[in-house]
C-alpha cells in the first residue's frame, strides 16, 4: 500500500520507524510537513529511511497533499502530529478521502517499553506548564537521590536527520555543538543547568537504550500535547484552565486525559474559580479514577525589582509555540508585567521577516513577541524586531536565558521572568503520588 505520512518533524518519524519502515505491506512514498518552519523540501535520508529506501523519502509541504495523493497513486495517508483541533483532523480526513485515499490515525502501538521506571509529563495543549513541572520533578528526584535521565519529544529542526538519530545533552558545550535553536534550548537547558542529562533525536529505540544505561528512572518529557513515545508507569498530565474546552476539542488531548495517572490543573491562581472547576468536571468525565490537583506558577523577576517596572514601558517576549499554534494570548512575562504595574507595549507593528509571517499565520497573537528561533535567520528577525520597539525594558518569559542568545541593539536590559510550579494550600500534595511511585518502583522511602 502506497503511503504518505503527515507530520511535523516529530511523531511522523517515530511512527515510521516503529510501524512502517520494516513492514513490506507499506511503501512510504512521501512525508508531508506543517507547523514547524523549514522542514519541508527535505528528505528523510537513506540512513534513517532504511534499506528499502536507498534514495531516502522526500518531504513536502502539507498544502500539496491532494496533488501528491493523485500523482503518487497513494492508498493510505497516516496522520502523525499533534496539537490540532478535532475539526482540523476531520477536515484533513475529508481532503484525503476526496482525493481517493484512506485516512488512518495510529494510537499507542508505537509506545516503547522501558526496563527502567518511567514518569511521563504530558499536557492537553502546548503551553500548559510541562516545563515547570519537569523542573520541579527533576529537583524533587534529586532530593530523593534518584538518578533521572530525560527523554524529550523530538525536535530535529536543523534538517540533518542522520546526524540527529541520537542526541545527548549534558553540558552547555553539548548545546553549542548541537547547534540548538531557541526552541530546543527551552527544553534542554533546565536539565543542563541542574547537571542532568536529556536525550532527544529521531530513533527513540536507540535513545531509550542509551538513556537506560545511565539512569535509575526515565522522565518522558512530552512535546505539545502529544502522546508519549515511551510508555509511562506514572503519567502526569497538565490541564490549562485558561483554555477550558481544549481537553475535549483538541487532539490528542482527550487521550492524554484518559491515560493520566495524575491530572494537574496548572495556572490555577490566575484563572477564575469557574475555569478551574470546569477542568475538574472534564477530568471527572473522562478519567474519574485519576487524582486531580490544582497548582500555580510562581513568577519571579531576575535582574531588577518589580518596583522598577512600575509605569515603565516594557515589551514581553514569550514562549513561541505556546503563543502561536498554542493560542495563548499571554505568558509569564505578560503576567508579571501586569502585576508590577508596567505598561505593556504592543510590539506587533514592529514585526519584521519571519515574525511578520507568524503574525499573518496567527492573527490572534497577543501584544507580545513570540521567541521564534528555529533558524539563525529567525533569530536575527527577533533581534531586529526588538530593536525597533520603543520600550524601557525587555521582559523574557521563555524557559531559557534569552539574553545569552539574543542581543538588544538598544542595549536595554533583557530581564528574565522565571516561572516555577507552586503547590496550593488545601490541595493534595504533588509529591505524594511521586513518592508512592518511587517507593513501589525503586524502594525509595520519603523522609
Amino acid at each position: 500500500m502506497r503511503t504518505i505520512i503527515c507530520g511535523a518533524a516529530g511523531r511522523d518519524f517515530h511512527q515510521y520507524l516503529m510501524l512502517y519502515r520494516a513492514d513490506p505491506t507499506f511503501d512510504v512514498v512521501a512525508f508531508t510537513a506543517t507547523q514547524i518552519p523549514f522542514i519541508d523540501q527535505r528528505r528523510v535520508p537513506p540512513e534513517v529511511a532504511g534499506p528499502r529506501y536507498p534514495d531516502g523519502i522526500p518531504i513536502f509541504d502539507e498544502s500539496q497533499l491532494e496533488y501528491l495523493i493523485r500523482r503518487l497513486d497513494v492508498d493510505i495517508v497516516v496522520f502523525a502530529y499533534s496539537d490540532v483541533s478535532a475539526a482540523h483532523i476531520m477536515q484533513l480526513a475529508g481532503r484525503v478521502n476526496a482525493a481517493g485515499a484512506d485516512f488512518i490515525l495510529p494510537g499507542a502501538r508505537s509506545m516503547l517499553k522501558s526496563k527502567r521506571p518511567v514518569i511521563g509529563v504530558g499536557a492537553v495543549r502546548t503551553g500548559c506548564g510541562k516545563s515547570q513541572t519537569v523542573r520541579w520533578l527533576l529537583d524533587h528526584l534529586d532530593r530523593r537521590g534518584v538518578k533521572a535521565v530525560g527523554i524529550r519529544h523530538p525536535m530535529p529542526y536543523d534538517g540533518n536527520l542522520a546526524s540527529q538519530l541520537v542526541q545527548r545533552f549534558a553540558t552547555e558545550q553539548d548545546l553549542a555543538e548541537g547547534r540548538c535553536t531557541i526552541e530546543e534550548r527551552e527544553e534542554y537547558e533546565p536539565y543542563v543547568e541542574r547537571g542532568r542529562v536529556v536525550y532527544a533525536g529521531v530513533d527513540y529505540q536507540q535513545i531509550l537504550e542509551r538513556a537506560e544505561d545511565e539512569a535509575d528512572l526515565i522522565i518522558w518529557d512530552g512535546g505539545n500535547n502529544d502522546l508519549p513515545f515511551v510508555r509511562p508507569n506514572l503519567h502526569l498530565v497538565l490541564m490549562d484552565p485558561h483554555r477550558p474546552l481544549d481537553p475535549l476539542d483538541f487532539y490528542p488531548s482527550q487521550a492524554q486525559v484518559r491515560l493520566a495517572d495524575v491530572l494537574l490543573i496548572s495556572k490555577s491562581r490566575t484563572a477564575s474559580a469557574e475555569q478551574v472547576q470546569r477542568q475538574r468536571q472534564i477530568a471527572g468525565q473522562l478519567n474519574p479514577k485519576a487524582p486531580v490537583i490544582a497548582v500555580a506558577s510562581q513568577l519571579t523577576l531576575e535582574g531588577a525589582r518589580e518596583a522598577d517596572l512600575r509605569a515603565k514601558r516594557v515589551v514581553c517576549v514569550e514562549d513561541g509555540p505556546s503563543t502561536t499554534h498554542g493560542g495563548m494570548p499571554f505568558g509569564a512575562a505578560s503576567l508579571l508585567a501586569k502585576r508590577a504595574g508596567a505598561e505593556i507595549v504592543d510590539p506587533r507593528p514592529a514585526f519584521v521577516g519571519s515574525l511578520q509571517k507568524a503574525l499573518s499565520d496567527y492573527p490572534d497573537l497577543g501584544p507580545l513577541v513570540p521567541a521564534l528561533g528555529y533558524s539563525e535567520a529567525q533569530r536575527q528577525d527577533l533581534v531586529a524586531t526588538l530593536s525597533e520597539i520603543d520600550a524601557d525594558f525587555v521582559l523574557s518569559g521563555t524557559p531559557i536565558d534569552l539574553a545569552a542568545v539574543v542581543s538588544d541593539r538598544k542595549e536595554r536590559p533583557i530581564l528574565r521572568v522565571r516561572y516555577d510550579l507552586e503547590e496550593i494550600d488545601g490541595e493534595p500534595s504533588v509529591a505524594a503520588p511521586i513518592d508512592a511511585f518511587l517507593a513501589d518502583a525503586l524502594a525509595i522511602r520519603s523522609t
